[in-house]
């Protein structure tokens, strides 16, 4: 008998961004996603996003200072150098990339020995770090 793991998967990810609507309407755009809540709490604009089984909280802040991974290591801290969403069409990914001019970090795609990467920047300036696995597998050796 296989003993089912505590941690199903990641539910999602909490962000602070600069303006709610630009964020959503970037997600949704380059992604699919789509707001299935929203609100205004304490006067702060607030919303879950969702494609398939992935979600993003997104709470806006105007005011809110995102330290990319350089600017933190100039500062000696230590945070989120990225997060990560796992794609299983490629050609349709780039043909988003080309159709919305989404600028590609690090000179293009990096290889890794079982899959792609693309690095992006949201519009807050979050790094992500968007996934193709070879044959749509999760492999390593």
């Amino acid at each position: 008998m296989t003993e089912e793991l505590l941690v199903q998967r990641l539910d999602h990810v909490n962000l602070s961004v600069h303006d709610f609507a630009e964020s959503a309407r970037w997600y949704q755009q380059l992604f699919d996603f789509q707001i299935v809540e929203e609100d205004i709490s304490e006067g702060v604009h607030w919303g879950v996003l969702r494609t398939g089984d992935t979600m993003l909280c997104l709470y806006e802040h105007p005011d809110f200072k995102y330290l990319d991974r350089f600017e933190l290591a100039d500062n000696k801290l230590h945070g989120m150098a990225h997060f990560s969403l796992r794609i299983n069409n490629n050609d349709k990914w780039l043909a988003k990339v080309e159709q919305l001019n989404v600028e590609i970090l690090y000179d293009g795609a990096v290889r890794w020995p079982h899959s792609t990467s693309w690095y992006i920047k949201d519009p807050t300036g979050y790094e992500l770090e968007i996934v193709y696995w070879d044959n749509d597998t999760v492999s390593f050796r």
